[in-house]
C-alpha cells in the first residue's frame, strides 16, 4: 500500500513538471490565468532542461525547482491538508518543523522528476469557471506516445491576487489525500507527529547528500 502511495505521489509531481514543461507558446494567448502561470513557469524550466550539466548537480537543480514552484505552490494551505486532525493537535514547533520538511519533500521529488523527464506532452481543457472564481481547476491531459491520455487536474485558489496550486488529481485520486493516509499511517506506527517529523528530516538530509555527492 505504501509503495503505491509513493508511486502515485512520484508520478503526480511529474505529471505537475512535465505539464509545465510541455505548456506551448502557441497556446499561451488563449490561456486564462490560472494557466497562464503554468505556461510562464513551463518557459523557466524548458531553457534550464537543455542545459545538461546543469541537471547533473542536482542540489543545484533542487534550489532552481525551489525558486520556480514556491511562488506557485501553497505550501502553508498544503500542509494541514496533508496532515488533517493532527494538524490540529501539533505544536507550533512541530506544525513549523513539518511545513519545512514537507516542502524539502516536494522539491526534491520535484526535482528527480525534473532531470528524468520523458516525451510528454500536455494538452490543457477549457477553463469553464466564473470570471470572479477565487478556487477552480485547471484540467489537463498527459498524452504520451502509445498510451491513454492520463487526466491530471491542479487544484488552486486565489492568494492575495495570485493562482497557487493546492492539490494535484491524478485520474480523480488526490494526492494530498494520499499524503494523509502516509502520513496518518506513519504517525500511528511510530507513535507520534514528532517521531515522523524526525524520520522525514533524516530521509530528507539522507537524499540530498546522495544526490549531491552524485
Amino acid at each position: 500500500m505504501q509503495n503505491r502511495i509513493k508511486r502515485q505521489v512520484i508520478f503526480g509531481l511529474f505529471m505537475l513538471l512535465l505539464g509545465l514543461l510541455f505548456a506551448t507558446k502557441g497556446l499561451a494567448d488563449d490561456l486564462q490565468a490560472p494557466q497562464q502561470i503554468i505556461h510562464d513557469v513551463s518557459m523557466q524550466l524548458q531553457k534550464k532542461l537543455q542545459d545538461k550539466v546543469f541537471t547533473r548537480d542536482f542540489l543545484q537543480v533542487t534550489r532552481f525547482v525551489n525558486d520556480v514552484i514556491s511562488p506557485h505552490t501553497d505550501f502553508e494551505k498544503i500542509a494541514p491538508l496533508v496532515l488533517g486532525k493532527h494538524w490540529k493537535t501539533a505544536s507550533l514547533e512541530d506544525q513549523e518543523r513539518f511545513k519545512r520538511e514537507f516542502k524539502t519533500l516536494i522539491v526534491r521529488t520535484y526535482s528527480r522528476a525534473f532531470i528524468e523527464y520523458n516525451d510528454w506532452t500536455l494538452h490543457f481543457i477549457a477553463l469553464d469557471a466564473p470570471v470572479d472564481a477565487t478556487k477552480i481547476i485547471v484540467k489537463t491531459e498527459v498524452l504520451q506516445p502509445g498510451l491513454q491520455p492520463v487526466d491530471v487536474n491542479y487544484r488552486m485558489f486565489l492568494n492575495n491576487g495570485v493562482w497557487k496550486v493546492y492539490d494535484i488529481l491524478i485520474d480523480g485520486v488526490s494526492l494530498v489525500t494520499n499524503y494523509r493516509s502516509t502520513f496518518n499511517d506513519e504517525i500511528q506506527n511510530k507513535g507520534s507527529l514528532g517521531a515522523v517529523i524526525d524520520g522525514l528530516v533524516k530521509r530528507n538530509a539522507e537524499a540530498l547528500a546522495a544526490k549531491g555527492s552524485g
